[in-house]
């Protein structure tokens, strides 16, 4: 069937793995979505029954006679009953001394301290297991897993942050529930990426699957996977329901203000469409700038600056790989045009670099902001996955920007993201990744992959079902890039819980009538997937001939498709303002 079983999956995920989740999927999220269910309805019925009792009984003494309530441990039963590992969410909650409450968001701050006590035990564990192997390859990936660590505690202390609240404010509003739940989906992803990155080494060799050091530390990041998991599920089964309710848990107001985050700046409200932006750094190759290098302007960013760095490469081809880690805030790097001013790599799996690596172009810290600049990985097809541009920035906006490679081009690896007027060009899986990621009026562009080979535009990751993260295409054209023979996808699932949509976009005719295909050859994905679309057009739009999964949607709803638009999905409403850019609410 179009060659595809001769590719095997490229190195993503393993196929027997795969199929074991799938026989899992349905019961486990039954069980989940019954238990939240129960949960909010106890908690709801707790609260009537309080006003009922003080609204009956007029008198003073009356008035300080408690509602009726929860005893704690049953509290944290409930509460723990909507996670996907309910006992590891017990049993480490209830070992700490100020377990004994019934209020949800108390036990919800609860299991972030045993997140952020697990996380401090293994943040050394990776080189200490590098230190034990010889082995450059093995070295390569648990330094992938120890920086992926680093990032977790990050993403958790960014959510223990978010809980501090003053007098007068309350944590249940929309804006930090879905803040909440962005850091944490990250973190899962993050570890989950560390997994990724270990299993990719049973490519190159079959013993590497057996290897003590790999497999001891996919033991010891057990725990902290499970109780991430549990922080997630509680604030986006518990938290999430109250805040929507309106149920107050201290009688605190909704925090007030514009809806803005505190790091956007009035200075930086057009910033993305001013003609003539003063820049902080300027890179020339030529000698004419500050500096010759983008590596070189990088280093003069300050760490974790409040305010916007602003970093202008003039044109021309400059050959470098640019990392800018979890310490780089706010930064704003602009060229002179998508095809004028290129930044270029090679690095590629087959080299020996571990995918996450490979990335000519990599940022992680939040506020990030590209324009006009064009981001290419030349390794070509034969070194299989080889990224352009990798991203887990959050609130990042890419205008104007082109990424260029063949398979794994885009990695919109984690947090919120948004593509507007963009060019992505590639092969197979080419936009992958776990971010919360919409793509608006971008030009996306298969191409012509190796003759054994099929291309897939999308494969995206989402391996938890809390995590509120998937890939949006919106008002997008999908046309071939060239002569393009291969068969080619809307995309396929990668991981259990994958999302993606396709909306309001040009399809050209190359596409496959079947539109999407399974990530196991001849294996319908889970019914947990969820992967739809919505008004599109052109010769390849037709749903007549498309699959018949469980979890796509060949015909969405305004309502099922308006979650996925930047309204709802990124709540750019909210933070898209203070960028500048183009953008469409809805």
């Amino acid at each position: 069937m179009d060659s595809v079983k001769s590719i095997k999956g490229y190195g993503k995920v393993d196929e027997a793995q795969d199929l074991e989740l799938k026989r899992k999927t349905r019961r486990r999220l039954i069980l989940i979505s019954v238990s939240a269910v129960v949960l909010v309805a106890v908690i709801i019925a707790g609260v009537i029954a309080g006003v009922v009792h003080s609204r009956r009984n007029n008198s003073p003494e009356s008035a300080l006679t408690p509602p009726p309530t929860l005893t704690p441990a049953a509290s944290l039963r409930t509460v723990c009953s909507v996670t996907r590992y309910p006992a590891s969410c017990i049993s480490s909650i209830s070992k700490l001394p100020s377990s004994n409450t019934t209020d949800p968001e108390v036990l919800f701050r609860l299991s972030l301290t045993v997140v952020v006590n697990e996380l401090a035990s293994l943040s050394d564990l990776p080189e200490r297991l590098a230190g034990e192997t010889g082995d450059d390859r093995i070295k390569s990936a648990i330094r992938v897993c120890g920086d992926l660590i680093e990032e977790a505690i990050d993403r958790l202390n960014d959510s223990v942050s978010a809980m501090d609240v003053g007098d007068g404010q309350q944590i249940l509003n929309s804006s930090k529930i879905e803040d909440l739940k962005t850091w944490l989906s990250a973190a899962v992803t993050d570890y989950d990426t560390c997994f990724d990155a270990l299993d990719e080494l049973a490519f190159n060799k079959t013993e590497y699957a057996n290897s003590t050091i790999v497999n001891s530390l996919k033991s010891a990041m057990k725990n902290s996977t499970e109780f991430t998991s549990n922080s997630l599920a509680i604030v986006s089964k518990i938290l999430k329901a109250l805040g929507d309710l309106g149920i107050p848990i201290h009688g605190r107001r909704l925090l007030a203000g514009d809806g803005f985050p505190a790091w956007v700046g009035q200075a930086e409200r057009r910033l993305l469409q001013a003609v003539d932006v003063r820049p902080d750094v300027t890179v020339a190759a030529d000698g004419s700038g500050d500096v010759k290098t983008v590596n070189e302007a990088v280093a003069k960013v300050p760490k974790k600056s409040k305010t916007r760095f602003v970093i202008y490469v003039k044109g021309g081809t400059y050959v470098e790989n640019v990392v800018m880690d979890k310490s780089i805030w706010n930064v704003m790097i602009y060229g002179d045009g998508k095809t004028k001013t290129i930044i270029s790599g090679s690095k590629n799996f087959i080299d020996g670099t571990p995918t996450y690596e490979t990335a000519t172009f990599a940022i992680q810290g939040k506020g990030f902001i590209m324009k006009d600049i064009g981001i290419i990985n030349t390794a070509g097809a034969a070194k299989h996955q080889a990224v352009a541009f990798r991203s887990g920035s959050d609130l990042s906006v890419y205008y104007r920007c082109s990424f260029d490679a063949f398979q794994d081009t885009l990695y919109p690896h984690s947090n919120r993201q948004f593509y507007r007027d963009c060019d992505v060009t590639g092969t197979i899986d080419f936009i992958f990744g776990n971010a919360a990621v919409v793509f608006q009026n971008c030009n996306i562009h298969p191409r012509q992959p190796l003759s054994n080979q099929f291309n897939t535009i999308t494969a995206q990751g989402k391996k938890d079902p809390n995590q509120n993260s998937g890939i949006s295409i919106q008002r997008c054209t999908i046309s071939a890039n060239g002569n393009v023979t291969a068969p080619t996808y809307l995309g396929r699932p990668w991981k259990e819980f994958s999302t993606t949509v396709i909306m309001q976009t040009e399809i050209a005719g190359f596409i496959k009538p079947a539109g999407w295909m399974s990530w196991v050859s001849g294996v319908d994905p889970p019914a947990s997937i969820l992967y739809g679309e919505y008004k599109n057009s052109g010769p390849g739009s037709s749903v007549a001939q498309r699959v018949k999964w469980a979890g796509y949607k060949p015909v969405m709803s305004d309502v099922e498709a308006g979650k996925f638009t930047v309204a709802s999905f990124l709540q750019g409403g909210e933070w898209l303002p203070g960028t500048g850019v183009a953008y469409q609410l809805s």
